[in-house]
């Protein structure tokens, strides 16, 4: 077999990946043993890698107001249109919004482009709505963006604290290092800080349920108490930092003891307490932050408050302690280390430095130098819509879907005179408003680097050929650079050379003045370049990596000091009233990603959380008049959606949370994206997507459905989610209103044209009770079933397992139309462990069976949990069950 080593292209983590490609052509992924990131461990999203390869909807060639055209046209367009609007308007007329899916190469001549020839900072990143509020923090503390930690502190740690990170689902990998740990070291302590009791919670020794939003008093609280009860390192902050006064004076004034935390943090005083105690106590203590703590109005604030026990104690740039952000994306690290908020300069230097931009001027050698920050995500699209910005150029992200306040992004992107997309898809929510559409090479195909959480840098190689006329993104940047008369700075033919040019500006008049710093490999081989290892940075001059930061008490700020920052909580500004009285959460589900236009593809990804869903509180469902399973719309002054109901006692009354995935290509009104006000933090400008205040009541459905196809159709109804199945599509349909004729309705949906002859029907009127299937030859193409009551409907799994089939005998259609399986076959029930493809019912059986009594005894008995160990919290829930 022939292995290419790269990484896996979802989460963070940065896991390396082994895909594997057999004599007939058969693509495998496994986990790389050696790659210090996940060390032989991958997620389900990143072992189902391979069943997302083959992208259905590609986006193939160039096209112009949805014509084909050739590459030079396209990027001469591109050129001709923003020169125009900048000649006209200026350069802040026009506006780049990047992503965390590029690679660092793609990042640099992004923002080269933007930052330092077409002369406006208008570029940002969907980043901007994960991490820049810890970027912020950071900035603030150290003086320069830079996560202390290595994954390997989690090992080493004997307190970790979680706060705002649903880990064991979004970072599942970390989540099983700290597993093993806690396995391993019977000393080791976990604390969970989050509003829900979610999955991470299991490993937990005390979940600190606190009141949404109000991180921050706590930390205050902490502070305070760190320093009352002879816990300061007061050598290390004499020495190594600055205004621990001043903070410890405002954490006083908010937090002046527990008493007050635990009732402003609506927590039992005698947990407050055991946490203060655990953490005052405990030398060793990684705390993790991650989205929980950043998506808020106040999130630098509740970074900084965090980072600043972690100064007051001392516990900073030695094994196993440090704060500890944990990033969202594969290469949100490598785009903050080339500038890619519009707030920043490439390698880590400040805009806003009259100094950092000469600097970076001189290198690049660039005409017209950006000379101020740019807009931020939410300012720049409310920008497109009052029409200041009129050129907007989106690569690799889906911003229709998953800013906030989506209807409104969608309406600046109707109005914006030109909609430039890259992407590898031919249609999402956002490439469809497009006037010029560029085919952009994905994971597979990309040749570059990404960096990981902790810091560590690694290659990203290509192991398929480049469909049609797709090209990478810095490549499709180049060409536009050169048709903008820019081609003598942009010379690039490979990645490679523009990382060696990277490489050389993190040293370029550095001499230890900034932290990051790759300058050993500014003169990397292409054959070096291809073989690099996993390395962390910053690099010593013989290019060796550095495990953890500020080991010697030294920070990136102008005094070389740690700066406290002083802090006064602030609640989120969305408040609960008579008219919205819940507020709305929002975040990931386990196997899915971003707005599904990968994980959607796969069957195996898309049978766990198969439809889009609000989980709320048992006793806030009956209240509101809402049943498990039924339709719930949620709605506020900016829109509405409906999803499935799922009531958990681990969700607080008053709370509801809904996932971030579900776009308008995979379900009708599920993006939660509408719901959130464009509410952002007023210093790092990210939104708060944690705290929305909206009603809940129950959408009342006179007809319910589902059709299964071996295309993607349009979906129909009030309500209706697409997801992937074996050899086929499956839709979940809803509607307020029956069709007045379901021949023709059915028709409609299934036929090319209005009538087939290969065709057949049952329809009683008297029950409202319709079904249908579509033939090609003797193979089921689709079916329909509608009825009055959801509950009457056939299962679903037996109706996709004939798509798998060749043929269908005379006997398999009479039982179609009748709804019920030749054989009955067991039904294995909903997907728990999608590495194996494990349902609930299947462990339930065995459970009861064979007596099984631990999670070990189903993963010996069903293999379920013993690959990446996502499902094992759902796995520990079922046995207490």
């Amino acid at each position: 077999m022939h292995v290419t080593k790269t990484t896996c292209p979802y989460c963070g983590v940065g896991c390396g990946v082994l895909v594997q490609q057999d004599d007939n052509g058969i693509f495998s992924v496994k986990p790389d043993k050696e790659h210090p990131a996940n060390l032989g461990r991958l997620c389900s999203k990143g072992t189902a890698l391979a069943e997302t390869i083959d992208h259905p909807d590609r986006l193939l060639y160039p096209e112009i107001n949805g014509q084909q055209v050739s590459w030079d046209e396209a990027a001469q367009t591109v050129a001709n249109r923003f020169r125009s609007i900048i000649e006209e308007h200026g350069p802040d007329a026009v506006a780049f919004y990047v992503s965390g899916q590029l690679l660092t190469e793609d990042y640099y001549v992004a923002n080269k482009l933007m930052k330092g020839f077409i002369g406006s900072a208008n570029i940002d990143t969907n980043s901007r709505l994960c991490m820049s509020s810890a970027v912020a923090a950071h900035k603030r503390a150290f003086g320069e963006d830079l996560v202390p930690c290595s994954y390997e502190d989690l090992e080493q740690a004997e307190l970790i604290v979680l706060v705002g990170s649903n880990a064991a689902w979004c970072h599942p990998v970390l989540y099983q290092r700290m597993v093993k740990a806690k396995k391993y070291n019977p000393l080791l302590k976990v604390v969970n800080i989050d509003p829900r009791r979610t999955q991470t919670a299991d490993l937990a020794d005390l979940h600190l349920g606190l009141a949404p939003g109000t991180d921050a008093v706590l930390f205050n609280g902490l502070l305070n108490w760190l320093a009352e009860n002879g816990y300061s390192a007061d050598g290390f902050v004499a020495q190594s930092t600055q205004g621990a006064a001043n903070a410890l004076a405002a954490a006083k004034q908010s937090a002046p003891d527990i008493q007050t935390v635990a009732k402003l943090c609506n927590l039992a005083a005698e947990d407050v307490n055991r946490f203060f105690q655990l953490f005052g106590s405990t030398k060793k203590v990684v705390t993790v932050f991650s989205q929980g703590i950043n998506q808020s109005s106040s999130g630098v604030d509740k970074g900084n408050a965090l980072i600043n026990c972690h100064l007051l104690s001392g516990r900073i740039g030695k094994p196993g302690m440090g704060p500890f952000s944990f990033t969202g994306q594969p290469n949100a690290m490598g785009g903050r280390e080339v500038g890619g908020l519009a707030n920043q300069l490439a390698a880590h230097l400040d805009i806003d430095n009259p100094q950092h931009r000469d600097l970076v001027q001189r290198f690049w050698q660039s005409p017209r130098m950006a000379a101020q920050a740019g807009l931020k995500a939410v300012d720049l699209f409310e920008a497109i819509h009052t029409g200041k910005v009129k050129a907007v150029w989106v690569m690799a992200t889906n911003p229709a879907v998953s800013l906030p306040d989506s209807s409104r992004v969608r309406e600046a992107l109707e109005k914006c005179e030109c909609v430039v997309v890259s992407d590898c898809v031919r249609h999402t929510d956002t490439v469809d408003m497009a006037h010029i559409r560029l085919p952009a090479l994905t994971w597979g195909e990309r040749n570059g680097t990404v960096t990981n959480s902790d810091r560590t840098i690694s290659r990203q190689l290509p192991f398929l050929p480049a469909p049609g006329a797709a090209r990478q993104d810095w490549e499709i940047l180049r060409d536009v650079a050169h048709a903008m008369g820019f081609s003598t700075y942009f010379p690039y033919q490979s990645a490679h050379e523009i990382f060696r040019e990277h490489a050389a500006l993190s040293t370029f008049e550095n001499s230890g003045s900034r932290c990051f710093d790759i300058g050993a490999w500014q003169q990397l081989s292409a054959a070096e370049y291809d073989a690099l290892p996993p390395t962390q940075w910053p690099l010593d001059a013989d290019g060796k990596g550095t495990q953890r930061l500020f080991a010697d008490g030294r920070f990136f700020t102008a005094s070389g000091k740690a700066q406290f920052i002083s802090v006064e909580p602030r609640l989120p500004q969305s408040v609960r009233s008579a008219g919205y009285p819940f507020v709305l959460n929002t975040g990931r589900v386990r196997d899915h990603w971003h707005t599904l236009t990968r994980t959607g593809i796969s069957p195996r990804l898309s049978a766990h959380s198969s439809e889009p869903y609000v989980e709320m509180h048992p006793c806030d469902a009956r209240d509101q008049g809402l049943q498990e399973g039924g339709i719930a719309r949620i709605h506020n002054a900016l829109g509405e959606i409906r999803v499935r109901v799922k009531t958990s006692r681990n969700q607080q009354r008053g709370s509801l949370f809904v996932p971030m995935h579900w776009s308008d290509q995979f379900s009708a009104s599920a993006g939660v994206g509408q719901l959130i006000p464009a509410v952002t933090d007023p210093i790092s400008g990210q939104p708060e997507a944690k705290h929305a205040t909206v009603a809940i009541a129950p959408f009342t459905a006179r007809w319910h459905g589902f059709m299964i196809s071996r295309r993607k159709l349009k979906g129909e109804g009030d309500y209706f989610t697409a997801i992937k199945a074996p050899q086929a599509w499956r839709y979940e349909l809803s509607g307020s209103e029956p069709a007045t004729n379901w021949p023709q309705f059915a028709r409609g949906l299934l036929c090319e044209s209005g009538g087939d002859p290969n065709w057949i029907e049952y329809h009683d009127p008297a029950r409202h009770t319709y079904r249908a299937a579509r033939f090609v030859g003797e193979q089921l193409e689709s079916c329909l079933f509608i009825s009055t009551s959801a509950g009457l409907l056939p299962e679903r799994e037996w109706l996709v397992s004939l798509f798998e089939q060749e043929g269908i005998s005379p006997a398999e259609r009479s039982s179609l139309l009748a709804g019920k399986p030749l054989v009955a076959g067991e039904d294995k029930g909903r997907t728990i462990c999608a590495c194996f493809n494990v349902g609930e019912k299947t462990i339930r059986k065995a459970i009861a069976e064979q007596g099984l009594k631990t999670v070990e005894d189903i993963g010996g008995c069903l293999q379920a949990g013993t690959n990446c160990g996502s499902c094992l919290p759902e796995l520990a829930t079922l046995l207490a069950k």
